[in-house]
C-alpha cells in the first residue's frame, strides 16, 4: 500500500484553497441553475406575441399527383393536417396572432437564385407560378405575409426573422410540410435565434409515419411540442381582436 507523506503547512493551505474554490464553484453552479431554470417553454400564449407559421403548403407540395406517390403523407395531409391548420387559422385570426406563410419560390424565373441543394436537388419553382401558391383551403388573406424561400431553412433563405423582431414576436407555432425537414429547420434555427418555438405534431406531416415520429423526437429538444387541440383550446380563452394594424 502506498502511504503518503503528510501535508506540510503550505501543502494544507493549497487543499483548503482547492476546497473551497470547489465548494464556491458548487455554490456558484446551483446559483445559475436557480436562475435559469425560471426559463421554460411551457408559457401561456399571448397573442400579440405569437405568429402561426405555415410552412410548404402549396401546390406544389400537395396535388393529385402525391396521392399516388407519397400515399401516406398525402392521407395524413388530406383528412389530418390540412384539416387542423384551418382550424388554427381561424382561432388564431380571432384572437390576433400574426399568421404568415413560406413557400418554396425562387426569386427569380430561371431559379438562378436557388441555393445549391436545391439546384442539386432539382427543386425549380418559378416566381409566381401555380406550384408556388398556398392552398386554396388555407389561402393567405389579404394582408397576411407570405415569405418565398429558396432553401429548407426559412430562416436562413428568408428575412423572416427580421419580420418576426419588428412585430414582436416571441413565440412561434409550426405546422406544414415536411415533419424532418423543413419544419426541423425551422424548429433548430428558431429556438437558436431566441423564439419560443412549439411544433403542432398533428397539423405537420412527412413521408411515412415512423419519419415523423423520429422527427419529432429528434428535435423535441428544441421546442414545446403540443397538439391542435390543445393549441385551440388555449386560444378559445382568449378575448377576440380586431386585425393587426401598422402602428
Amino acid at each position: 500500500v502506498l502511504s503518503l507523506p503528510p501535508l506540510n503547512s503550505q501543502g494544507r493551505r493549497h487543499l483548503l484553497q482547492a476546497e473551497e474554490g470547489a465548494r464556491m464553484m458548487k455554490t456558484g453552479i446551483s446559483v445559475l441553475t436557480r436562475k435559469f431554470s425560471t426559463y421554460s417553454r411551457n408559457r401561456s400564449l399571448d397573442p400579440r406575441k405569437t405568429a402561426l407559421l405555415i410552412i410548404d403548403v402549396q401546390n406544389l407540395t400537395f396535388n393529385d399527383e402525391e396521392r399516388t406517390r407519397r400515399p401516406w403523407f398525402w392521407n395524413r395531409a388530406e383528412n389530418i393536417v390540412i384539416p387542423n391548420i384551418a382550424c388554427m387559422q381561424r382561432e388564431c385570426r380571432r384572437t390576433g396572432v400574426e399568421v404568415l406563410f413560406t413557400v418554396i419560390e425562387n426569386l427569380t424565373l430561371d431559379g438562378r437564385d436557388r441555393s445549391l441543394d436545391y439546384k442539386i436537388s432539382g427543386f425549380n419553382v418559378p416566381r409566381g407560378s401555380w406550384e408556388a401558391q398556398v392552398i386554396a383551403p388555407i389561402e393567405p388573406s389579404i394582408d397576411e405575409i407570405v415569405l418565398p424561400k429558396t432553401s429548407s431553412g426559412v430562416f436562413n433563405s428568408t428575412m423572416i426573422e427580421y419580420v418576426l423582431r419588428n412585430i414582436g414576436i416571441e413565440t412561434v407555432l409550426v405546422s406544414g410540410f415536411l415533419t424532418d425537414q423543413c419544419i426541423d429547420m425551422a424548429i433548430r434555427d428558431g429556438a437558436d435565434r431566441g423564439f419560443y418555438m412549439e411544433c403542432i405534431e398533428d397539423a405537420c406531416a412527412t413521408e411515412s409515419h415512423e419519419r415523423h415520429i423520429n422527427a419529432l423526437s429528434a428535435f423535441s429538444g428544441y421546442c414545446r411540442t403540443r397538439t391542435t387541440s390543445e393549441v385551440l383550446l388555449e386560444l378559445s380563452s382568449k378575448h377576440s381582436r380586431p386585425p393587426r394594424t401598422s402602428v
